[in-house]
């Protein structure tokens, strides 16, 4: 499963949306066309792009906490809650989301799970200082004993870095790390997804640039960003099946720099694909659309 924060299924604007923008090959090659609001529904062969709705019945804005907890705990949060929450979860949450979270629910069955994401030691330090202003994925990992990876994981090629490339870290925060194609962070992924019952890695500057709107990051990243999942779609082993799924809309719409109430994008891919392209509506349906695919 990748999951990308923040992208939706928008307009066919070639100014202010990115996937027209920059004309991505992962829909247009792939599909033969890219989604948008008049056209949501795209299918190849074994491959669906199919919209999922992130207002799950609450008024305002989705938002990443409530919207993040719908879909890895199959629960509708801001309902649960009364309202759309972000970016972290609201603090009565955090037992549904110890209890639900889809890592808990594999490793109940006794099923091998792995977040890919590696971090820096910043992040390590945040945790052990006592503050838990984390994202739902991180949250759960924390309270269900899953792995968090370091750079160490990253130099042995067991992790990947958030940014694909490893970019940020090396340029930004002075890691000695080498940069890497998109095509090698697709195949570490693999990799990785191919020693699990169950792989996440998350993708989340999307969001990020949809709010900040940076024209020469948003240039840079949205091309890794296509050629990482046109080479993890084509290169995608028969057994596995792959989910793309987001929170909320966002970076599908430059225009403005808040999140939209458009659908979030779903996309699956292999073994499992039209199922999981049939049974998932809504946020709150992927959890189980995943767990009925794998028994």
């Amino acid at each position: 499963m990748i999951f990308i924060d923040g992208i939706g299924i928008g307009n066919p604007d070639k100014v202010n949306n990115p996937f027209f923008r920059y004309n991505f090959k992962t829909f247009s090659e792939i599909f033969g066309s890219i989604p948008h609001l008049g056209n949501q529904y795209l299918e190849s062969k074994n491959a669906f792009v199919f919209p999922v709705d992130a207002l799950l019945g609450v008024e305002g804005i989705p938002l990443s906490g409530t919207g993040q907890t719908s879909i890895f705990c199959g629960i509708n949060a801001p309902k649960f809650i009364g309202k759309h929450f972000g970016p972290y979860p609201y603090s009565t949450l955090v037992p549904e989301i110890k209890e639900k979270n889809i890592f808990a629910e594999f490793m109940r069955k006794k099923k091998k799970v792995a977040f890919a994401n590696a971090y820096p030691q910043v992040f390590f330090d945040y945790v052990n200082s006592g503050r838990r202003r984390l994202s739902v994925t991180t949250l759960s990992c924390l309270l269900s004993d899953v792995k968090l990876n370091r750079i160490a994981d990253l130099h042995r090629g067991n992790a990947l870095s958030a940014e694909i490339d490893n970019e940020r870290l090396t340029k930004r925060m002075g890691y000695k790390l080498p940069i890497i194609k998109p095509q090698t962070a697709a195949k570490r992924l693999l990799n990785i997804a191919g020693k699990n019952h169950f792989t996440l890695f998350e993708i989340f500057h999307t969001d990020h640039l949809g709010h900040g709107r940076n024209s020469e990051m948003l240039e840079y990243f949205s091309k890794v960003l296509d050629e990482f999942l046109f080479s993890v779609i084509t290169k995608l082993p028969k057994n596995v099946t792959l989910l793309i799924c987001s929170d909320h809309g966002n970076y599908e719409d430059l225009s403005i720099k808040m999140h939209t109430k458009n659908p979030a994008i779903g996309l699956a891919a292999g073994k499992n694909a039209e199922s999981l392209a049939q049974k998932i509506k809504s946020l709150v349906d992927i959890k189980e659309a995943i767990l009925e695919n794998h028994p």
